[in-house]
């Protein structure tokens, strides 16, 4: 900071001496914020070129690591540069009035490199990079955007792409040779462009786009077709409805929308006119680096675009892309000859043409257009020169390690986060694992351009244990709509609430294969339940239940204590094969409330309409005690072909006996399905307060069983290897190499070496014990003079020194524990181990036969 202040002191003093001498002179002096291109206040590009210099200021590249190719150039390299400043500067003799190629930046060594070397097609181990959509997407959001430092000329560094993702920054170009890079190694005909663009373009501003989240697929509405008309139907009634005024209700309707589409257009043309009066004064000289992608490869139907720092694809035609200069890809270099008066529209993209393309070397796998026989052989004479395109790619930058990408995958963005801004849209990211519930996205939606009044939040979240995938929250009506994934422990598909207070307006949606009752959909208010169901055995496929005031108890009022009472319900059936139409009920009401039962049979093929029965249900006994009998008054029907069986009482007492059982079951249910809905409310409220997440047992990092296991089965290991090399280990030989070599050893020599060996093992565990016998002591004498310092000085200690003489006791205490645990283990193991090792000995060959007299 302190260089750039000095900067700025001698602009601003080298800017008052031109201004007084000016006066002097009797000249007009200028703004300090005036341009000689146009003449116009440019404060962002002076905002924009602070950021540049302090990000130079700040940024420092650690070349010391760097491959020894990073640092120089081969002959074959030094070659190829000599051959692209012949071509140069014949380039600059026959079009004096184009600007200088970009062919051979420096590298961030400051060395030279020529540009179709720093690609280098690298296929990623990851499916995900394995399209040009999600490559660039990921290019997009791992990489942070640093604008060019001279907005109308090409950088004078091109970094490899081994810095790029390791400082997870760059310019155009930067992006552009990463992303050309991966798209060559997963198959795709790219290559790197070296143009003009707009302004929004070079600058990544996308706040006049509008966000790819918040558009709608287009709907494609399907005709129904239409029954045929039958020869007996009935004619609808006669519509009686005045025409006038239905002539003028449109016109009102239309007078409306004109309206509106009338002042939608005045803003629109009002934003358009504050946009253009924003009028860029280098628009088609800022130079910006993009990727050409041709058709061909990978079933590319059609040549396209794509901007590295939105990854958004464009076509050829599009007005944002103003003009080429050159590309190039990892074999050759292309200079554009065509005019590109109309931007990038009239362009020819058939690199075969030397007309319309200048290439730099030959060989090129590029078709040519129809030449002679001797042009073509004149063609192929010069080797040299065709030779240097298996130079493209083998120069002094190292391959993309796929090592580097794989490492911060996960990670993304730099630093984990990334927020774009749209046109009234705002899209923040993060990478997974970073926020502790899941959250890996979020798009805010605002109802004016500055972006102050919320519309819609959309959360996306991921590795949710309870299978949480997205959150839309409308911040006008309030209502909040959660969508999750199969595996949720209630099999919740979707979540629809504006509070999470029971008996509340409420939508929940299930994944029908996971229940067993079939459930489809159930929606609440404060007065009734319905639910959808499909697959049932019972065919059941719709319940409408009604609810009425609860009463008043004196005790702690409690949906589960204190239930509704349900009023009425309503239940709808599929057809039933196995049964008659006129005997499958296709829909009964339970009028709880009036004791009715009302029912209504499926129609049958051949009728227009179905028959219906209503049960007056009474109770079994009445008031006295008697047994009411079943009168025809009890149950009203209305049957189009009436059969003698439905006709006869014990018929019907018997059909009242099993509705009364269903009705039971299915109060019985719906009180069930309340008390289901009390605890999915209650396991959300656990779920988002808990919001754990999910990890894979493939994810080693993060999942602490299998680090554990990991970690166990790795010092199992080390055990058996610690018991392999010990039990390859000689005892014998320090005691063997004190004999003299080659001598036939006798049975006394054995017995001594036995000896030493034991005496000398014995010895070790001696002073093993002692070791640790030292170091128990010596920290208990530390500890015992730290408690007498401690009750010295106990009145004059502040908290500090309270808190680390408690720390210090605990770590000492700790020790002390391990020290004792140590030798106690020694002690109980020390006697077995000699033993081992006698054992060991007299079963050694080299002395079992000269100590079998002693065993």
């Amino acid at each position: 900071m302190e260089v750039l202040k000095e900067k700025v002191e001698e602009e601003e003093a080298a800017e008052r001496e031109e201004a007084a001498e000016r006066a002097e002179r009797g000249e007009k002096t200028k703004r300090p914020m005036e341009v000689r291109r146009g003449e116009t206040t440019m404060t962002q590009e002076m905002l924009r070129d602070l950021e540049r210099k302090l990000s130079e200021i700040e940024d420092t590249i650690d070349t010391s690591k760097l491959p020894l190719s990073y640092q120089s150039n081969t002959l074959k390299e030094e070659h190829l540069l000599q051959v692209a400043d012949n071509f140069s500067r014949q380039y600059s003799h026959l079009c004096p009035d184009r600007v200088p190629l970009f062919l051979h930046p420096l590298n961030e060594c400051e060395v030279p490199k020529f540009v179709s070397t720093t690609i280098r097609p690298t296929l990623m181990p990851y499916p995900e990079l394995y399209n040009w959509d999600t490559c660039a997407q990921f290019i997009s959001d791992f990489l942070s955007m640093v604008p060019l430092p001279d907005p109308l000329k090409p950088p004078l560094y091109l970094y490899s792409s081994t810095t790029v993702l390791k400082y997870q920054k760059g310019n155009c170009f930067d992006f552009s040779t990463l992303l050309c890079s991966m798209l060559i190694g997963a198959g795709y005909d790219a290559y790197c462009v070296n143009g003009y663009g707009s302004q929004d373009l070079c600058y990544m501003d996308l706040t006049r786009e509008v966000c790819p989240l918040t558009m709608k697929p287009k709907e494609t509405v399907k005709e129904e077709e239409k029954a045929p008309p039958k020869k007996y139907a009935i004619k609808p009634p006669r519509d009686l409805t005045s025409r006038f005024e239905q002539e003028q209700e449109m016109k009102r309707q239309e007078a409306i929308k004109a309206e509106e589409e009338n002042r939608r257009k005045q803003e629109e043309a009002r934003l358009l006119e504050q946009e253009n009066a924003k009028t860029d004064p280098l628009h088609g000289l800022r130079v910006h680096s993009w990727v050409l992608v041709l058709s061909g490869k990978r079933e590319v139907p059609e040549s396209f675009f794509i901007d590295p720092f939105t990854a958004r694809s464009y076509s050829t035609q599009d007005d944002h892309f103003l003009g080429i200069e050159s590309l190039w890809n990892h074999k050759n270099y292309w200079v554009n000859m065509q005019d590109c008066w109309n931007c990038c529209k009239e362009l020819v993209f058939d690199l075969g043409d030397p007309v319309r393309w200048e290439y730099l070397l030959l060989g090129t796998d590029k078709p040519f257009l129809s030449l002679t026989e001797e042009e073509d052989e004149g063609m192929n004479d010069d080797d040299d020169v065709e030779n240097l395109v298996s130079l493209c790619g083998v120069g002094g930058l190292d391959t993309l390690s796929s090592h580097s990408v794989s490492s911060a995958f996960e990670t993304r963005c730099p630093n984990g986060k990334k927020v774009i801004q749209y046109k009234r849209a705002k899209l923040e990211k993060w990478a997974p694992y970073l926020n502790n519930n899941g959250l890996v996205c979020r798009l805010t939606t605002y109802e004016d351009l500055e972006c102050t009044k919320t519309l819609e939040v959309k959360e996306w979240y991921q590795n949710r244990e309870d299978m949480l995938e997205l959150k839309h929250i409308n911040k006008i009506t309030g209502l909040n709509v959660d969508y999750f994934k199969p595996g949720h422990p209630q099999a919740l598909r979707m979540h629809s609430y504006k509070s999470m207070q029971p008996e509340m307006d409420r939508v929940m949606e299930f994944y029908e294969t996971a229940r067993v009752d079939g459930l489809i959909k159930r929606e609440e208010t404060p007065k009734t339940m319905t639910e959808y169901y499909h697959g049932r055995p019972d065919f059941l496929s719709y319940r409408h239940v009604n609810f009425g005031p609860r009463m008043k108890k004196l005790a702690l009022n409690s949906a589960e204590s204190n239930p509704r009472p349900m009023v009425k319900i309503t239940e709808r059936f599929f057809r039933n094969p196995a049964k008659p139409a006129d005997e499958d009920v296709a829909e009964r009401v339970f009028l709880i409330a009036e004791e009715r039962i009302q029912l209504r049979y499926h129609c049958r093929s051949d009728h227009i309409t179905a028959n219906k029965r209503e049960f007056l249900r009474r109770m079994e006994v009445d008031s006295k005690g008697n047994k009411i009998i079943m009168t025809p008054d009890m149950c009203i029907s209305f049957e189009v072909e009436p059969m003698e069986h439905t006709k006869k009482l014990l018929y019907q007492y018997e059909a009242m006996m099993k509705l009364k059982n269903e009705e039971k079951l299915s109060r019985h249910q719906a009180w069930e399905s309340e008390l289901e809905v009390l605890e999915i409310l209650k396991l959300r409220e656990e779920e988002e307060e808990a919001h754990t997440l999910t990890i894979s047992i493939y994810d080693t990092k993060r999942n602490e069983k299998s680090k554990e296991y990991r970690e166990a089965m790795e010092r199992v290991l080390h055990e058996e290897h610690l018991r392999q090399v010990e039990a390859q280990l000689d005892y014998l030989a320090p005691f063997l190499a004190q004999l003299p070599p080659g001598e036939k050893l006798t049975r006394w020599q054995a017995v001594r070496l036995k000896e030493e060996c034991l005496n000398d093992f014995k010895q070790r565990l001696i002073d093993k014990a002692n070791l640790i016998q030292a170091r128990f002591e010596k920290e208990t004498q530390e500890l015992q003079k730290k408690q007498q310092w401690y009750q010295e000085n106990q009145v004059t200690l502040t908290p500090e020194d309270e808190d680390l003489y408690l720390s210090y006791c605990s770590q000492a205490m700790f020790r002390i524990r391990i020290l004792e645990q140590r030798l106690s283990r020694h002690k109980e193991l020390a006697p077995l181990k000699y033993l081992a090792l006698e054992e060991k000995l007299y079963k050694d060959p080299r002395l079992v036969e000269l100590l079998k007299v002693f065993v």
